[in-house]
């Protein structure tokens, strides 16, 4: 089992590269495309995942990609398996394990993640499809109340037990609790939240003997909520989110990805940046963004197979930025250059 899972963690924790989340669920996709007058079918789908994978070079700055359960049995053009697809290139294959969240009982205003039931059997399926880690995501809505004690307790254990499934089944968990960008908190109350979601998520995988080396880590940055009246600049963000972060998460975890949760391309690639200026840390940081990496392509491609190419050479620019920036050397002039 150490050998299977280690040759995974070494495969996606590499220098100068990151993850990409194409994991979007039915309901996400479709209000994407929907912004560039696409009908979400599931052949736009397919040729939209298969343009990202087949984008020539991306594994020079991508070393895994998280896909969605239908994304693992459709096929490219030319009728290669999307995971034998990106594995060919260098990409690790993953997959979204968790089925959405909903409201926690007695606890308003809080969610809690499902798809606990079944999982074993699921990831069993996963894995003879080529998929090798897999990806669980919590959200904690922050307010004056919230998260409430309840709800980081519960999205902690039910992160903990996935991760513990997941490596029972020679597959790599990303653990992903998200503190949600919305509203109008400041940075500091989102660095308190932050502080007590990973503490306690930690907490839970030590119960449930998680394999901390063979995992990774897929958290929010700490800033401040996008209705705040005052916004953080890149060192800010660097300097709160790398506080938290040595506080809460053992040096045995072998790479975090940041989340863009939200963040433009720009300032997630900035952002991302700025915490590698800081120096080395027990862990590589790198990304695991989805539409910050996304979206300049998704834009360039309009559904038009003509456009293939120039969605291509957008994802691939966005890709290298952040590859440039999980090795602190992003310069944001190359923001407008071709």
């Amino acid at each position: 089992m150490t050998i299977e899972l280690q040759a995974t963690v070494d495969a996606l924790v590499q220098k100068g590269k990151g993850i990409l989340a194409a994991d979007e669920s039915g309901p996400t996709i479709a209000k994407r495309f929907k912004a560039i007058g696409v009908e979400s079918t599931e052949e736009n789908r397919r040729a939209w995942r298969s343009l990202v994978l087949a984008t020539p070079g991306l594994g020079q700055y991508v070393s895994g990609v998280i896909l969605y359960e239908e994304t693992l049995g459709q096929h490219g053009d030319d009728g290669e398996p999307l995971p034998q697809l990106a594995s060919r290139l260098g990409i690790v294959p993953g997959i979204k394990v968790d089925t959405g969240k909903c409201p926690l009982a007695l606890a308003p205003g809080d969610e809690i993640t499902q798809g606990l039931d079944g999982l074993a059997e699921r990831l069993e399926g996963y894995k003879r499809q080529g998929a090798r880690f897999a990806k669980w995501r919590a959200v904690y809505n922050v307010a004056d109340q919230l998260p409430s004690r309840a709800a980081i307790e519960a999205n902690a254990e039910a992160l903990a037990r996935y991760a513990a499934v997941c490596q029972a089944q020679n597959v790599v968990p990303i653990v992903e609790p998200e503190v949600l960008i919305d509203g109008s908190h400041t940075q500091s109350r989102c660095a308190e939240v932050t502080q007590a979601v990973l503490h306690e998520v930690f907490a839970a995988l030590h119960r449930h003997r998680v394999a901390l080396e063979h995992m990774l880590l897929k958290p929010s940055m700490v800033v401040p909520g996008k209705a705040h009246a005052m916004q953080a600049e890149p060192a800010e963000v660097a300097e709160h989110t790398l506080r938290v972060l040595r506080r809460t998460v053992p040096a045995a975890v072998p790479g975090i990805n940041f989340l863009s949760g939200g963040q433009s391309p720009a300032e997630a690639t900035a952002n991302l940046n700025a915490l590698n200026r800081l120096g080395p840390q027990p862990w590589r940081l790198s990304f695991s963004y989805g539409r910050a990496l996304q979206d300049t392509a998704m834009q360039a491609w309009q559904g038009q197979k003509t456009l293939a190419q120039r969605a291509q050479q957008a994802l691939l620019k966005r890709a290298r930025l952040n590859g440039a920036a999980s090795l602190g050397e992003y310069d944001a002039s190359l923001e407008t250059a071709e």
